[in-house]
């Protein structure tokens, strides 16, 4: 069956060329009349038949016009008489996509039969690997839980730790934005001073909700600062963090805390508790 392999190695490989080129007609030659494509995105039951698969390729086109690469890196065959399977990992994805995960390959699995002397893929299945982990809500939790402890240690270094350079954070004071990891660290720095005493920070009641490498944390923020005379004042707020999973680390990449504010005269309420 050397043959064979070889003839649906270089369909495969013919096919991936055009997909990366755009080249519709050739992307959709060799493919059966009743062909089922499980893709990454939706539907869930598959795209049925050549014309739906047609269909779906413009706007993967559209994507990879953006500098998308797509290239076979790995491709074992497997033929018989009248019926293989292949299975393939793909480098799929945009520089930045690529960048920050070096190792993500899309999954191919291919199902092909002869018809009339000739190989053609009866089936596709594409996918990639989840990045939400069952640990990743634990990962984003810690990451919240060195913030209070490096809060508490006064320890600015550790405060800015899991903190983008591209971030931008909607503080409570103006500006409107603080952006990029300076002027954050420069926010972090003041508030840290600001208190003679222990500074702490905490949120009781945090939710998290993870998509693949996103993660949008949310809860009231619980802040205490130490007095000269000892006494301890504290404060409730609003807060919304948005973390990326860069290079396997989780990285805050957006923040917005505020306070609720009196409509009759414009003030922040600061004195509020839950």
């Amino acid at each position: 069956m050397r043959d064979d392999t070889d003839q649906i190695r270089a369909l495969i490989e013919g096919w991936a060329e055009a997909v990366h080129q755009g080249r519709i007609d050739t992307v959709v030659a060799d493919h059966a009349e009743d062909i089922v494509m499980f893709d990454v995105p939706p539907p869930y039951r598959g795209v049925r038949g050549a014309a739906a698969y047609r269909e779906v390729w413009p706007a993967f086109f559209e994507w990879q016009a953006q500098g998308a690469a797509f290239d076979i890196e790995e491709l074992e065959v497997t033929a018989g008489e009248d019926v293989a399977f292949a299975h393939a990992l793909v480098r799929c994805g945009t520089e930045d996509e690529l960048a920050a995960h070096p190792g993500l390959r899309l999954r191919l699995t291919l199902g092909l039969r002869k018809e009339a002397g000739r190989w053609v893929v009866a089936h596709e299945h594409h996918s990639f690997p989840d990045l939400s982990s069952p640990d990743a809500e634990a990962e984003v939790r810690a990451v919240h839980e060195n913030w209070f402890d490096r809060t508490a240690a006064k320890d600015l270094d550790g405060v800015m730790q899991h903190i983008a350079d591209d971030i931008v954070s909607y503080e409570h004071d103006a500006p409107l934005q603080y952006v990029g990891r300076d002027q954050v660290r420069e926010v972090c720095r003041q508030g840290l001073d600001w208190a003679p005493g222990p500074v702490t920070w905490d949120v009781p009641d945090m939710r998290v909700l993870i998509r693949d490498d996103i993660a949008v944390v949310w809860g009231l923020n619980h802040m205490t600062a130490g007095e000269a005379d000892g006494t301890t004042t504290e404060s409730w707020s609003r807060g919304t963090r948005v973390l990326q999973r860069r290079n396997g680390e989780w990285t805050m990449v957006h923040q917005h805390v505020s306070y609720p504010y009196d409509p009759q005269t414009g003030e922040a309420k600061t004195e509020l508790h839950p």
